[in-house]
């Protein structure tokens, strides 16, 4: 069957995936296996822009990303796996590009900015973190990628890769496409703080959680702070676990927020409830999840072919680079 375009994503290695990455990127991406050429990186060399100096776990880290990806519906069959350390293509072009691509373009970056301020100089002071914009395009049109999902608020970085492309087509001919967004309504998961779910703020539920971890974790979850006792008038639209039943418990979010509101359901039961159909739902990722960890050797196999399959588009790739800036 014909495919509607190819496309690029991934996933930087740099901790255990939780159920904002399950929600948010991986049930997206097992969706477009069958409509599109899909191209899935680890992107390892991107985790080393902050975490340079903590490289000991990056190899098991890169392992547990494939386990989850294996888990969570990504199939070999349907698409290509591979970590982006592997295809060396990926850092030649990365290097042609950051001879066009001007400094000033990258210092606009708006997550660098952001970032920059967070996590401070120290770890943010290298070139690798500022031209990591370069090498975001470079892993995405080294495959011509022509489609890339991303939520609203990555827009500007999928820009400034089109923004490469037109200058690099400019000075040596039209060799890649201008990569499309592809806007995906993607679940926003709270941790279990009411904050985002980031590995940062350890707040996460991740997918290699064993069960009574994950009811432990949202026994203790952030609720409503004005709702102190069981009878207590609630407000759900303001309490991250009520979010949860949204996606894990959508047949029952009507009746719970009327009992939450009246006082009739405290977060004790709410808790329960929604631990019972989370666990439910991820009940196939864990078993699959305990299958991998037991053959690593599969895993590394599956990034290997990947990554062979990877090479080849990339090498082509770099042929039509060489020939257009006549190296």
């Amino acid at each position: 069957m014909a495919k509607k375009g190819r496309i690029l994503s991934g996933h930087r290695p740099t901790g255990q995936l939780h159920l904002g990455h399950l929600e948010g990127t991986l049930r997206t991406w097992a969706g477009l296996q069958d409509d599109y050429e899909c191209f899935f990186e680890i992107a390892d060399w991107h985790a080393l822009t902050t975490d340079f100096e903590e490289t000991e776990a990056l190899r098991e880290n890169i392992e547990q990303v494939a386990i989850d990806w294996l888990a969570a519906g990504l199939d070999p069959e349907r698409s290509v796996l591979f970590v982006q350390s592997d295809v060396k293509e990926h850092a030649e072009l990365h290097l042609l590009l950051s001879m066009v691509t001007p400094v000033s373009w990258l210092e606009r970056c708006p997550t660098y900015k952001e970032q920059r301020d967070q996590i401070g100089e120290e770890k943010t002071a290298g070139y690798g973190f500022l031209g990591y914009p370069v090498l975001q395009a470079a892993d995405i049109i080294i495959y011509k990628a022509d489609t890339v999902p991303i939520g609203k608020d990555q827009l500007p970085h999928l820009e400034l890769t089109r923004e490469i492309v037109r200058r690099f087509n400019n000075f040596y001919g039209n060799v890649f496409p201008e990569p499309q967004a592809m806007f995906s309504e993607f679940a926003l998961v709270p941790g279990t703080d009411g904050r985002k779910m980031s590995k940062s703020y350890g707040n996460t539920i991740d997918l290699a959680d064993e069960p009574d971890e994950i009811e432990q974790k949202i026994r203790k979850m952030f609720t409503d702070p004005t709702k102190i006792y069981q009878g207590d008038a609630g407000h759900p639209d303001k309490c991250p676990v009520f979010v949860y039943h949204g996606i894990y418990n959508k047949a029952r979010t009507e009746p719970i927020k009327a009992a939450c509101e009246s006082g009739d359901l405290g977060c004790v039961d709410c808790k329960a409830e929604v631990t019972e159909k989370l666990l439910a739902a991820l009940a196939p990722v864990m078993a699959r999840r305990r299958e991998l960890e037991a053959d690593r050797d599969l895993v590394r196999d599956v990034l290997d072919s990947g990554a062979e399959q990877a090479r080849q588009v990339a090498a082509a790739t770099m042929e039509d680079v060489r020939a257009a800036m006549k190296l």
